[in-house]
């Protein structure tokens, strides 16, 4: 990279820039199990079949977030090979939008578009969007994720030689810390002039099956609180589930080299457990349609300590015809709040 380089106009030129997947991600039974330890969700859809089929699934049900896993595989090229110019990224927001139930011997396909650069304060914010079709060519989830790309002389020279004799072998270094290497998957690429068509084709609505149902939700009522306990061994289990290898979730070094006080808990996981908080009041994992967050603060997880994050909601608003509502979730941890915003749009029986 010379002097010269523009990193931002070069990003803002390949906005557009889109690639599927040539092999599909097919969801493991024993892997929905393991994400949900992960992620402390303990909904019976998630382990047991027979739970799962009272609720009308063929199998066992994928927790809301979980496709940030196959999503992280598709994205590798594009942080790796096309954008090129920083050298961290850092997660700002997340929305995932569900239009079909995933479960266990589902084979998906993954596109992936970058599909917008913005400079905020002298910041390049770009989103990436996944969109996760079925063998029928019908979309069953949107994902996109805003990072905030920051270049060399941002971080601390000798992250990457103090990373070099952390990071497990067959990582690279250099790579991004919201990638993985993930073996010989190859994909089809175009260019924004020559993009392929996405999918528009939603599968038929499923009827939820909640255990609150519509008439009994009114703007203003709140769902029981819930505290998840993370310590360090829960963010290293986290990161070998969902093939986050960055260590600033594990290395007090790496972490300091980064700016940060400690340890810290991945963004994604949560995530993941407020998604957890909310499909728990549900009763129907599957009941899920919207989930929008902005991350705002880091909850640190000290090495003899148990870092903490208190999850609070309340229905900001309901639909009558579409029998939706939107529940406003807060996160906080240390007593700070780690949801700038965070929004669950619901359907209800």
């Amino acid at each position: 990279m010379t002097a010269t380089f523009d990193v931002g106009a070069h990003s803002q030129s390949l906005v557009g820039h889109h690639y599927r997947l040539d092999d599909y991600y097919e969801v493991g039974r024993e892997k929905i199990r393991e994400y949900a330890r992960a992620v402390q969700d303990y909904h019976p859809a998630h382990w047991q079949e027979a739970a799962a089929g009272e609720l009308g699934y063929t199998g066992l049900v994928a927790s809301p977030t979980f496709f940030s896993i196959p999503a992280m595989l598709a994205n590798r090229r594009l942080f790796e090979s096309v954008i090129t110019g920083y050298d961290v990224y850092v997660q700002t927001d997340q929305v995932f939008e569900w239009y079909a139930p995933v479960v266990a011997g589902d084979r998906l396909t993954s596109d992936v578009e970058l599909s917008s650069v913005r400079r905020i304060a002298g910041k390049d914010l770009l989103t990436v969007t996944n969109t996760f079709t079925d063998e029928s060519g019908c979309v069953v989830q949107v994902m996109h994720t805003t990072v905030v790309g920051i270049t060399a002389d941002e971080v601390d020279p000798g992250i990457g030689d103090a990373m070099k004799s952390v990071l497990m072998h067959g990582l690279d270094v250099n790579a991004p810390a919201t990638t993985v290497q993930d073996g010989a998957q190859g994909s089809a690429e175009q260019s924004p002039s020559a993009k392929v068509a996405l999918s528009t084709r939603i599968a038929a609505p499923r009827a939820p099956h909640t255990s609150v149902r519509f008439d009994e939700v009114a703007v203003g009522d709140t769902l029981t609180p819930r505290t998840v306990a993370l310590t360090r061994g829960d963010l290293v289990n986290y990161a070998g589930v969902s093939g986050d290898a960055n260590p600033i979730h594990w290395n007090d070094r790496i972490a300091k080299l980064a700016g940060l006080p400690d340890v810290i808990a991945h963004g994604m996981l949560t995530m993941a457990c407020g998604a957890g908080f909310v499909t728990d009041w549900l009763g129907d994992p599957g009941a899920l349609a919207k989930y929008t967050v902005r991350l705002s603060n880091y909850t640190v997880v000290e090495a003899n300590a148990v870092g903490t994050v208190e999850y609070s909601g309340r229905i900001k608003s309901v639909d009558p015809e579409s029998k939706t509502a939107v529940v406003l979730i807060t996160a906080k941890s240390a007593g700070r709040k780690i949801f700038g915003l965070a929004t669950a749009e619901v359907r209800l029986s």
